[in-house]
């Protein structure tokens, strides 16, 4: 029998009584309520690791979905930061620094050709998707299923498999994520399965000359990062060009973290436009939109309307010239990827040694691990899949010290300090074999 580890949660499940009386579910995002007694109140984080108010130390594949690429509170990044501070602020005018970044974008993204800066992904692609509007004068746009773009209602609309027969011929009926979602943008959204070639061709043959754009992750940030096959992604380009459609490559989770010119370099496929935001400047807020200059010219008085008051923030331009410095010109994205294969590999040892199928997805800097032999690629085949080997080990891999998301959907993402530290992957891997084990156990029940 497995020792069930304990982890003292005292300070923040206190915390959680005070907050919950004035935030909604003690938290100010959602996602962040893991349960009454199992929401934690981080202290502090660096490098690879987040401290709670408790005490308790965790190594974080989490790294708040992905910004601190080069882990929690960067020397270098921070004292960018600090400059930028100097500098005073918010001016709702512009500073010499938003072309030094711009221009060290377009370096790196070939695709990149205009940037306009904002403060979230959510704020980039409905800024993305406003321009294509403007661009073509169409109104509807084609998703991807389980693709994630953001909190803003154009994008909060998802295929219905809980209720939908996989037997059938049919295409599941689209729903909005919660409510509050006006019924009537329903119209203009239509939805795609994954690495689906013959529904992809036959959606664009149906709809194709009234889309103004396509939107697509090529590695699904919120869906375990399953991968769109390269060929798929090819065929989208090509269809778009075909029926006058702009392409979106949201990289809001990809861009800068698997390589300098993100998902689109490697895939060789170069969208009309592109977004980014979590790895721009290792936390830091602020996010773009960058493409075509044809299509961002319409960026202007009379065209698209985009603007912001705290856009290009002195602090966080800063935070960006210095991140994306590191990430261009020194090893830092080969060591995050580095410390994922060696983590992966690991991993495998572990559940190859207790005969447990499992296989990932994704890239090794922000992975998917699935207990069956061979990933799903597209939403569908996730969402109908057994999970429940997943989810149990996460709440033990908490309680040993290995921050993970609580559900199969994240990606578990590196940062350069887990490669740098190389107790971080001794740590992990010790916490994996007890959790693997206390799952098994957990799931065989009673002897």
């Amino acid at each position: 029998m497995v020792v069930t580890p304990r982890r003292r949660l005292t300070k923040s499940n206190a915390q959680f009584q005070r907050a919950v009386r004035r935030l909604p579910l003690g938290v100010a995002s959602t996602f962040r309520y893991w349960g009454d007694d199992r929401t934690i109140y981080v202290d502090h984080g660096k490098g690879g690791r987040t401290w709670d108010i408790d005490g308790n130390c965790y190594v974080d594949y989490r790294l708040g979905y992905g910004p601190a690429i080069l882990g929690y509170a960067d020397d270098r990044v921070d004292a960018a930061a600090m400059r930028g501070m100097q500098v005073g602020g918010v001016f709702a005018l512009s500073t010499e620094r938003e072309l030094i970044v711009a221009d060290r974008i377009a370096k790196m993204v070939p695709a990149a050709e205009l940037v306009r800066f904002s403060n979230s992904g959510t704020e980039a692609v409905m800024a993305a998707l406003r321009l294509a509007r403007a661009y073509t004068g169409r109104e509807s746009y084609l998703l991807v299923e389980g693709g994630y773009h953001g909190l803003f209602d154009a994008a909060m609309w998802m295929a219905n498999l809980e209720e939908w027969d996989h037997r059938s011929n049919s295409d599941p009926e689209v729903i909005p994520y919660g409510k509050g979602i006006p019924q009537v943008i329903k119209q203009l959204a239509h939805l795609v399965p994954m690495n689906d070639f013959q529904r992809l061709e036959d959606m664009f043959r149906r709809n194709g000359s009234s889309l103004a754009a396509m939107l697509i992750e090529p590695i699904q940030g919120n869906c375990c990062g399953i991968m769109a096959q390269v060929e798929y992604v090819r065929l989208a380009r090509k269809l778009c060009d075909e029926y006058g459609v702009l392409l979106i490559i949201d990289e809001v989770k990809s861009g800068f973290r698997v390589g300098k010119g993100g998902i689109q370099g490697i895939m060789g496929v170069k969208p009309d436009l592109t977004t980014f935001a979590k790895a721009v400047a290792n936390g830091y807020p602020i996010a773009l939109v960058a493409g075509r200059e044809d299509v961002m010219r319409h960026f202007r008085y009379g065209g698209a309307s985009h603007g912001g008051t705290y856009t290009a923030h002195s602090v966080s331009l800063a935070a960006a010239e210095e991140c994306l410095r590191i990430l261009d010109e020194t090893p830092a994205l080969e060591t995050l990827a580095g410390h994922g294969s060696n983590l992966m590999a690991g991993m495998t040892k572990i559940l190859d040694a207790r005969g447990i199928v499992h296989s990932y997805t994704g890239h090794p800097s922000m992975f998917g691990l699935f207990f069956a032999e061979k990933a799903p690629d597209n939403y569908r085949d996730w969402k109908t899949s057994d999970y429940t080997f997943y989810d149990t080990m996460a709440y033990h891999l908490h309680d040993l010290g290995i921050i993970v998301e609580p559900d199969s959907r994240e990606p578990w993402f590196m940062c350069e300090a887990h490669g740098t530290d190389g107790s971080c992957l001794v740590d992990t891997l010790k916490a994996v074999e007890v959790a693997v084990d206390l799952t098994l156990e957990q799931l065989a029940g009673p002897a």
